[in-house]
């Protein structure tokens, strides 16, 4: 077996900056400890098919491991990225690669877009936000065009149309997924000219929206990228309160709740959801939106809300099959990316700026016969 020579102490960066060891990064990509030791110390190097494998475990290139000189991570990492990073270190090496891989699909559509002549496609420009939040999210529902959508898809589609990417966690091969167990919701990448927001696709789609609108919230309120779980969606502290009460405000306004029968609210939390149930269909949000907005303005006392979400947080959700289907295969790129992404590739496709095989790389790789099928569906064949 013929071994390359490499830049044998990026191995050793790669697991600081992941936060791994040789032995997890043995078992993660097969490579032996003990080839990975003699390598990280120079004293051997590796074939060409061992140092492809560690390259895509870290989300790099094999030229990565090639250059010469130490890893700045300056370079390496974007701005947003490092500030993604230092809000929560402790982010595993899979949920870092798919940060950057969505990072590197966002640079793909800008360079895509510079060469399509098409004024139709959005481009960002935020609207005047005040540092009133209530002010803000009533600011922001006029700019998205919003009165009653009631669907993620819906809410999805008026966030794109002002020129952000929407991506939702799915996929065939996996690397579009946040693994279920993680319990990071989304994650938002600021820019002044296209920002991203990413959410994690759940059994209960109102989460997908709340989670939408919270990311919304940190790109709008403050200028900046980041990641949330769960705990932040219950923070009462700094820009995470901020962007929970901007998803509650744009979600349900003031002249949402006005519209709720206060005289015939249950005693009983667990009976809350079903009280709600117009309000909850008809917005496409949660009960917990509804009662924590029905909360901040005083219409209902703080230990009914905590009541409510401790019987929500003792039901069991179904799980969420994330396997797909063939049949369908060619509409999964849509669900990941969003209508924009597609159709600009699409229309960079039938320009003849991209190949087929490009196509494919940037579409979740589906194969020729999914692109036609693709296209299909967009003219409505």
């Amino acid at each position: 077996m013929e071994r390359i020579d490499f830049n044998h102490a990026r191995i050793g960066w790669c697991c600081r900056e992941s936060g791994i060891s040789l032995r997890t990064l043995a078992s993660e990509t097969g490579v032996a400890e003990a080839t990975l030791s003699k390598a990280a110390e120079g004293e051997r190097g590796l074939s060409f098919a061992q140092l492809k494998r560690i390259a895509d475990y870290f989300g790099r290139g094999v030229l990565f491991f090639m250059e010469e000189g130490e890893a700045n991570p300056v370079t390496i990492h974007t701005a947003a990225f490092r500030s993604i990073a230092n809000q929560k270190p402790t982010i595993n090496n899979k949920l870092r690669n798919l940060i950057e891989r969505a990072e590197r699909q966002r640079d793909i559509y800008l360079d895509l877009v510079s060469d399509i002549e098409n004024e139709d496609i959005a481009r960002f420009a935020p609207p005047e936000i005040s540092e009133n939040v209530k002010e803000a999210a009533h600011a922001t529902r006029e700019w998205l065009c919003l009165k009653k959508h009631s669907t993620f898809e819906q809410y999805r589609t008026a966030v794109e149309a002002k020129g952000i990417l929407v991506f939702r966690s799915n996929g065939y091969h996996g690397q579009w997924q946040i693994a279920k167990e993680n319990p990071v919701l989304g994650f938002s990448l600021y820019s002044e000219e296209c920002p991203l927001i990413f959410v994690k696709k759940q059994y209960v789609e109102t989460l997908q929206t709340f989670t939408l609108m919270h990311e919304l919230g940190h790109i709008l309120l403050h200028n900046e990228s980041s990641i949330d779980d769960d705990g932040d969606f219950h923070n009462a502290s700094g820009h995470e309160k901020e962007a929970n009460e901007f998803a509650g405000l744009v979600l349900v306004p003031d002249s949402f709740l006005r519209l709720i029968e206060l005289g015939s609210k249950p005693d009983d939390a667990e009976d809350f959801d079903d009280w709600l149930e117009p309000q909850r269909k008809a917005w496409g949000v949660s009960g917990e939106v509804i009662i924590r907005r029905l909360r901040d303005e005083g219409f209902i006392r703080n230990d009914e809300y905590e009541a409510y979400r401790s019987y929500r947080a003792r039901l069991k959700m179904p799980e969420l099959d994330q396997s797909g289907n063939r049949a369908f295969r060619h509409r999964e790129p849509k669900h990941i990316f969003g209508d924009g992404f597609v159709r600009v590739v699409l229309d960079s496709l039938n320009a003849r700026n991209i190949s087929l095989a490009k196509a494919s790389t940037y579409l979740d790789g589906i194969k020729i016969r999914d692109i036609d099928s693709l296209k299909e569906f967009y003219v409505g064949i």
